[in-house]
């Protein structure tokens, strides 16, 4: 692949990353109560009575502390600032320790359940806004964060983390991370997000208890969670790893590709380095099976009926632009580059909103927008698309250096 093509890909990756962040500077910051709005609709109209959610607040403290350690512009530390803010005075629990999963539109407890989904997200932000300002006190909430899930998730006789506890950290019924999960002791999205904050906090903590536990949760997904004929990620489980799904999820398949072999090289192990780097091509050559003829990826497989669940979510198409294009610098295959130009093609045609900024939440098989969706909400951040945007950037000035 010539320079030019990486050139203009590179322009195309900081444009949008830039329209990304101006929509959610422009659309989400809620004046009236603090922090941003818990919900945004298609036409970019808040409902202010929203309830706000542990992930949104703090994928978006992620993003824009990535943004302002990637390009230093004042306006994103502001919002990161912001976003901490937020996140410690309304979402960190001063009694039981770790974050709330959500408060109302004022700001007041709603749920305060403690997920391990959202702690993990709340450290991976953390470290990201230490990275950013040296600020302590992120460090220590990060710190402290990771010490609750290792004393009250972590599983000392079989190993991985259990989904979920009540606000007081006892055992809790319903561990289902949404309505759409089942209900099992441990998934493969807890793990894969716990892993993914446990590699950002040693980047700016080498502790030596937190690289054990991020050598064990590599050790789970070679072992438990990743398929050891075709690749694809398995993902709910009972206590013993006994596995509880025939679903195939192509997007986490992808994402987890390139999370885990970055978890590999923290650790700066040759043998462990290798074998991710080998894994990350199996897994992506996995993932193609969920490509539709445009190149875009479709939502889930189930393997026990042949059933597709046709859907063009968002965050499938941008982990697909990283992932692919990781599986390209690691084995230097073309195709894997031209998947990667594919998805992003794809999303300028048909997933971004030409209208009202930002990507849809996703498509219908026919390429419809799914316009009940939210723009922004508990689950639609600007973590996927902006950290996709970000992470190309880096990786295409890391071939110029």
């Amino acid at each position: 692949m010539n320079t030019a093509t990486l050139d203009q890909f590179r322009s195309a990756m900081n444009a949008e990353l830039e329209d990304l962040l101006s929509w959610w500077a422009n659309y989400t910051v809620d004046q009236e109560n603090g922090g941003f709005y818990g919900q945004i609709d298609n036409q970019n109209q808040a409902n202010a009575e929203a309830p706000k959610g542990l992930v949104l607040n703090a994928r978006i403290l992620y993003t824009f502390s990535s943004a302002f350690l990637l390009q230093k512009k004042a306006s994103y530390l502001e919002l990161a600032h912001r976003a901490f803010d937020y996140l410690t005075q309304h979402f960190a629990d001063t009694a039981y320790g770790g974050f709330y999963w959500s408060v109302d539109a004022k700001g007041q407890l709603l749920d305060g359940r403690k997920q391990i989904y959202g702690q993990a997200f709340a450290i991976y932000a953390l470290a990201e806004y230490y990275k950013a300002t040296a600020n302590p006190k992120a460090l220590n909430l990060a710190k402290a964060t990771f010490r609750l899930i290792e004393l009250y998730s972590f599983d000392a006789d079989q190993l991985g983390y259990f989904e979920a506890f009540t606000r007081e950290w006892a055992n809790i019924a319903d561990q289902r991370l949404s309505a759409k999960d089942q209900n099992e002791k441990k998934t493969m999205n807890t793990h894969l997000h716990v892993i993914e904050a446990y590699t950002n906090l040693y980047g700016i903590w080498p502790n030596e208890i937190l690289k054990k536990a991020i050598k064990q949760l590599l050790q789970n997904f070679s072992e438990h969670i990743i398929h050891p004929q075709h690749f694809h990620l398995q993902l709910f489980f009972d206590n013993n790893w006994q596995v509880k799904s025939t679903l195939v999820s192509f997007g986490h398949d992808i994402e987890a590709s390139w999370l885990l072999e970055e978890a590999a090289h923290a650790l700066k192990n040759d043998t462990s380095i290798v074998h991710y780097r080998q894994l990350a091509l199996q897994m992506a050559n996995a993932s193609l099976k969920g490509l539709d003829e445009n190149g875009a990826l479709w939502y889930e497989y189930d393997t026990a009926n042949g059933h597709w669940i046709k859907e063009l979510h968002w965050w499938p198409q941008a982990e697909a632009m990283v992932g692919f294009f990781n599986a390209w610098q690691i084995s230097g295959q073309e195709h894997f580059l031209r998947h990667t130009l594919q998805v992003w093609d794809f999303v300028k045609k048909h997933l971004k909103d030409p209208e009202n900024g930002e990507w849809f939440w996703g498509l219908h098989q026919d390429y419809s927008p799914m316009l009940g969706e939210d723009k922004a909400g508990f689950w639609k951040c600007p973590y996927h698309n902006g950290r996709a945007c970000m992470e190309l950037l880096k990786r295409i000035d890391s071939l110029r250096d």
